[in-house]
């Protein structure tokens, strides 16, 4: 029943890939949907549709992949930014192994695995029917010679993939320094953010910053911006700008027909007033209440954090990587993110509150591990069909139905864990929001970090464990058997996790690009409601959970090479597909709202060399159970070599992720040196990082003027 199910499952979600390729196709050629499918196009105002009929509009085209494919890395660079190239390098590096893993594991490995001894209990009219174990490492006989073909593949697949991770690590490392030297003048190359400034008696947290940074950095410091406590007001432009569309839709249904609402309690009390006039009297009252916070603020309401800014970048370097006080609590310096990148509501939080609330997320992400593992489980049942028919007798008669059994065995399990795991990226996101990061950029590589490891466990490690005999508290009693039960388990669920490639690899990046939900939300608000909205948002790419999701099949792949080839095919696939549809979707579809400068890969070399321990993990207990204590003992090495070049990369290449060196920082500011533009980057460096809730702001009196701002901003 396995080799069927599983056949279902990938026709099932190949159907499912071709109907999302073709109606993109289709639809995104349409005027009314444009803005969905290409909403970066919309933005920059490259979005070239006629609005007369045309036939051609109704054929599907595959001309956005030869324009997706034909866009070099430059280009993609310049429009995108180095986060889109090191996203599209994950799927390069992941090719490039799952190559050569391909013609090694379906050329080689699949053959031997597929002629064991077991071939003589099988009957080959009645193959789809079997087990998926004579396609895996399981199918070769106990002691075989055989089995030292095993043993130098996963030598030479350890070799290939190092090498490769030490070539994009280099590539990457130039990458991240060619941007460096490219780019202009930007307000984070030369500001620190300082926490935990101390406040001594009868000055200010302004003035006491002004006094140390004057004294200590006298020849760099340039100015400084103190941070305030605008939770209340941003609540209130918030409301403000609500209100703001509230009158505007409201006078474009009918703006001769005035309407009537009662001004008491939920508008069910008091005297009747006119609607717009009412909603006009809250906006002024709110822009008020507004003025007279900001008022409030620019005299109290300070917190003890501030962005100092310096006159060069080496400046700022010497600042950031020297201990500024005795009490190494105080005055804690770390670089400033973009200023457009700030996440404001936690600057308030103190040293303790800051690691308070750490341990708070711990704990949360734990209590959400364990209780991820009750679907896990009801879908091991699922997959299980003896066990889901003990459980449920009643459905016996459907399930003795050939179709539904493999769709429920097949798809059914692979669907529901994916269905789960949609809600697991924006909680993460929201536990990283509350953290004390200082960057929205910050909060995102956090959350795709718990993403990550979050989806390992309950994924893998869960479903590996619960579905072979529920060794979850033995190996966790029993360390040194580890390798063992590992080898036992993870070949077994080879059928699962191909099907999962297939539900949520293929479906998930096709759905990628068709944009269900963006196209559900487009239709209901503009057919639905008599919302009027021309505030066009181009999304940002979610890197916290696709990310993830690449390198979990990363893991999968790496993972299952010697045990299982069959799931090769499967990943490569997935990988072509991702390619060419997120290079889509980047240049087309997504604006990068800020820039880490690629220090997603930093992951991605972590998570690989994880996934390669691991597999010489299982090849350490997998030769042990087939009876070749030799080959296991050879590949008690490849771990703690593995280690070791890891270890030489993070200290050849992690620092330059960490913090650019000063031969680059000196070269730069000689550069800017001779820079007539750098004294008027200067000057407007002094306010870069004023909260803009503090702007000084006026209320619009052209309320029907639909693309008016509410609030007008201006510098004083």
């Amino acid at each position: 029943m396995i080799v069927s199910a599983l056949l279902t499952s990938v026709g099932i979600n190949l159907g499912i890939c071709i109907l999302f390729f073709t109606l993109y196709s289709i639809l995104r050629k349409q005027p009314e949907t444009v803005h969905v499918y290409s909403p970066r196009l919309v933005a920059e105002g490259k979005s070239q549709l006629r609005n007369r009929f045309n036939l051609e509009r109704l054929l599907p085209s595959a001309g956005w992949v030869r324009r997706a494919w034909q866009t070099s890395e430059e280009d993609l660079l310049s429009t995108s930014g180095l986060d889109a190239v090191v996203l599209m390098r994950v799927f390069i590096f992941s090719l490039r192994i799952f190559s050569f893993a391909g013609i090694v594991g379906i050329f080689i490995l699949l053959p031997v695995n597929y002629l064991g001894n077991q071939l003589s209990l099988i009957d080959f009219s009645d193959l789809p029917n079997k087990s998926l174990d004579i396609f895996s490492i399981s199918n070769v006989d106990n002691g075989s010679k055989r089995l030292w073909i095993h043993f130098s593949a996963v030598y030479a697949f350890s070799g290939v993939v190092c090498y490769l991770l030490y070539y994009e690590y280099k590539y990457i490392s130039s990458k991240r320094i060619s941007y460096f030297y490219s780019s202009k003048p930007q307000p984070h190359q030369f500001t620190l953010l300082v926490r935990g400034i101390p406040l001594s008696a009868g000055n200010s947290f302004s003035e006491s910053v002004k006094s140390f940074f004057t004294e200590y950095h006298s020849s760099a410091y340039l100015s400084h911006m103190v941070v305030r406590q605008t939770n209340k007001l941003q609540k209130l432009i918030w409301d403000a700008k609500m209100l703001y569309k509230t009158l505007v839709n409201l006078k474009s249904k009918n703006p001769t027909q005035k309407k009537f609402t009662r001004d008491g309690f939920l508008g069910l009390f008091g005297r009747n007033v006119d609607l717009v006039d009412h909603y006009e009297k809250k906006l002024e009252d709110l822009e008020e209440n507004v003025r007279m916070e900001q008022l409030g603020l620019s005299l109290t309401g300070e917190v003890p954090a501030a962005f100092v800014s310096f006159k060069s970048r080496y400046g700022a370097a010497i600042a950031l990587h020297i201990q500024q006080s005795i009490n190494p609590t105080e005055w804690i310096t770390e670089q400033a993110p973009e200023p457009h990148d700030v996440f404001w509501p936690f600057f308030s939080a103190s040293f303790m509150q800051r690691w308070v609330s750490r341990l708070v997320v711990f704990v949360a992400c734990f209590v959400l591990t364990v209780l991820f593992l009750i679907p896990v489980v009801f879908v091991q049942g699922l997959a299980n069909l003896p066990q889901l028919e003990a459980f449920l007798p009643f459905l016996k008669g459907i399930l003795s139905i050939t179709f539904v059994s493999q769709v429920i065995t097949g798809y059914l399990p692979s669907l529901i864990l994916q269905l789960f795991l949609k809600m697991v990226p924006p909680i993460m996101k929201i536990l990283s929001s509350i953290q004390g990061s200082i960057s929205n950029s910050e909060i995102e590589i956090s959350a795709g970090k718990k993403v990550l490891w979050f989806t390992v466990w309950n994924i893998f490690f869960a479903n590996v464990l619960s579905g072979s005999a529920f060794y979850q508290f033995s190996i966790i009693l029993e360390p040194k058997f580890i390798p063992q039960k590992l080898a036992v388990a993870v070949p077994a669920q080879a059928s699962f996790f191909i099907a999962y490639v297939v539900t949520s690899g293929w479906t998930s990046v096709s759905s990628e690009l068709f944009r269900v939900i963006p196209l559900l939300y487009d239709i209901i608000r503009r057919h639905c409601t008599s919302i009027i909205d021309d505030e066009f948002d181009v999304p940002s790419f979610p890197f916290h959970s696709e990310i993830p999701k690449i390198l979990f099949f990363g893991l999968l792949g790496i993972t299952y090479f010697f045990l299982a080839p069959l799931i090769l095919p499967f990943l490569l696939a997935y990988y072509c597909l991702g390619y060419i549809i997120y290079r889509n979707q980047l240049l087309n579809v997504y604006e990068l709202k800020f820039e880490t400068g690629g220090k997603f890969w930093p992951i991605v070399h972590n998570s690989t060399i994880f996934s390669l321990i691991l597999m010489h993990i299982l090849a350490v207990g997998i030769f042990g159970l087939k009876k070749l204590p030799l080959a296991s003992s050879l590949c008690i090495p490849l771990p703690v070599l593995t280690l070791l070049f890891n270890e030489y990369c993070r200290k050849r290449f992690l620092p330059i992720f960490t913090a650019y060196p000063a031969e680059c920082l000196i070269k730069k500011d000689r550069e800017d040196q001779n820079n007539a533009a750098m004294t008027d980057f200067l000057d407007k460096l002094v306010t870069a990082y004023r909260d803009p809730s503090l702007m000084p702001m006026q209320h619009s009196s052209d309320v029907e003027g639909y693309n008016t701002p509410l609030l007008h901003s201006r510098e004083v």
